[in-house]
């Protein structure tokens, strides 16, 4: 899976060790002539990084293009995979150093549903960034019951309820209704259940104890798991009726006439964490340092890519739609990057938080993002038992790691290249956001510190001491 590269990239890569060099002395000298940030040395220098391609790998890319990685003395290569598993599998061999990853997927591992691996974070690599996409005779046939305006345009956001008498009527016809999400402990996979149940479509539930990690039992809706660059294929070819992932992947099935987005994640729960730079505990035990200082590069390219009202996105877009990054056309990229995001052909509506990445102290892994997370995965019966309110928080605290993320703020600050300006939220939090951080698409109140009376509320889902 090497790195496919034009001459210009070659080129650009054989000046690098010039670059690197000249680098380094301007880095040494400049510590010994200014504030010294208390992170000692990288403890490994030469690290190998994964990510999936789609657009939220962006700081990954930003931190390498514009030599933040160099900056700390780390030389870096980044490597496309083909899937999430590969990712997580490569992450835990030691093949990868870490990776762009989903956040759940740190959780699962962790908590042992599907593999069983101590994975933890102390970066998020951005909020928001996904949509949910129907086939055009799907969207013909929810489209009529959807809202309209008084400016004669349908109300967003759209409803799982428009979608709901399409998925029965099929399902009296004795026909399934298959959709397509990512991966089992991916935000993908609990946001379109969230948005399904909200319109009362059952998603299904998972019962690992009997040996069904299908999620299908008692669906209306049967969701399985689709690689993200393979979706618009897929729903053109039938196999799948609608899909929920990353971009560029809803608005290429808008480019090429095959989809319709009905909705994005921003609107289902806003303001949330999406993806995650991940590694293994033992790693981040080994390297302290390393790990301080790669975060400290990924913050760096985070505020970058938000920084005078996303002043540089064009620029990120351009960036990564080579094709050794995410390998999709500028146009389509930028369609979302840029706050704006196309939903039926023709109608563009701003979307200035679609993608996310340093705002709303974004990068700040939250111990109550993780715990939403837990909370999902028992409502579908990925965790089979009950579980009390502590556990969801002691196990949140053992990978969401925020403690690394602040010491590398503090070295920032330190070393003149960020300002405390730059992180006014910072210390204003415990690790938990208020409940009233996150609106729901239902209206539902998420408060992390009381997890199983938040499941409570929901009407399809496991609750208390229901089981599979």
């Amino acid at each position: 899976m090497k790195k496919i590269t034009t001459t210009t990239d070659k080129i650009s890569r054989l000046l690098r060790p010039i670059a690197k060099t000249t680098l380094a002395i301007a880095t040494a000298f400049s510590l010994l002539t200014s504030a010294h940030a208390e992170t000692g040395p990288a403890e490994k220098d030469t690290l190998k990084f994964g990510f999936i391609k789609l657009t939220d790998m962006i700081p990954l890319a930003v931190a390498y293009e514009n030599g933040y990685f160099d900056d700390e003395g780390l030389s870096v290569e980044l490597e496309a995979q083909a899937n999430w598993k590969v990712v997580l599998d490569r992450v835990i061999t030691g093949e990868l150093d870490g990776s762009h990853m989903l956040a759940g997927q740190p959780i699962g591992s962790t908590i042992g549903f599907g593999t069983n691996a101590h994975i933890v974070t102390s970066f998020v690599m951005d909020l928001n960034g996904n949509g949910l996409t129907v086939a055009n005779d799907v969207w013909k046939k929810m489209k009529k019951n959807v809202p309209v305006g008084a400016d004669g345009k349908l109300v967003h956001p759209i409803k799982a309820d428009a979608l709901k008498p399409v998925v029965m009527a099929a399902k009296d016809a004795g026909q399934t209704f298959p959709m397509g999400m990512v991966f089992p402990v991916s935000t993908h996979n609990y946001e379109i259940r969230y948005w399904l149940a909200a319109g009362g479509i059952h998603p299904g539930f998972y019962a690992p104890a009997k040996g069904d990690i299908t999620g299908q039992i008692k669906a209306d809706v049967l969701l399985s798991v689709t690689p993200p660059p393979q979706m618009p294929a897929t729903l053109e070819a039938g196999t799948i009726k609608g899909y929920m992932v990353g971009e560029p992947w809803n608005q290429q099935a808008v480019f090429r006439g095959i989809g319709v987005p009905v909705v994005t994640n921003n609107d289902i729960h806003s303001n949330f964490t999406e993806k995650v730079f991940g590694v293994t505990k033992e790693w981040a035990d080994k390297y302290p340092n390393t790990h301080i200082r790669v975060v400290k590069s990924l913050i760096r390219a985070a505020k970058w890519l938000d920084e005078n009202n996303n002043a540089n996105r064009s620029a990120a877009a351009k960036m990564i739609s080579a094709s050794h990054y995410v390998g999709a056309d500028y146009k389509v990229i930028a369609n979302s990057m840029t706050g704006v995001f196309e939903y039926d052909r023709g109608d563009v509506r701003k979307q200035p938080d679609f993608n996310v990445f340093f705002r709303y102290n974004a990068n700040m892994p939250y111990y109550s993002d993780a715990i939403w997370y837990l909370t999902q995965m028992r409502r579908w019966g990925q965790i089979a038992e009950p579980k009390p309110d502590s556990w969801y928080t002691e196990t949140a605290k053992k990978i969401f790691l925020p403690e690394v993320y602040r010491q590398a703020v503090k070295d920032l600050i330190a070393e003149g290249k960020m300002s405390a300006a730059d992180f006014p939220e910072l210390d204003k939090t415990d690790g938990f956001r208020k409940p009233e951080d996150t609106k729901f698409i239902d209206g539902k109140v998420f408060d992390a510190t009381k997890p199983n009376d938040y499941l409570k509320q929901f009407e399809i889902g496991l609750k208390g001491d229901e089981q599979i």
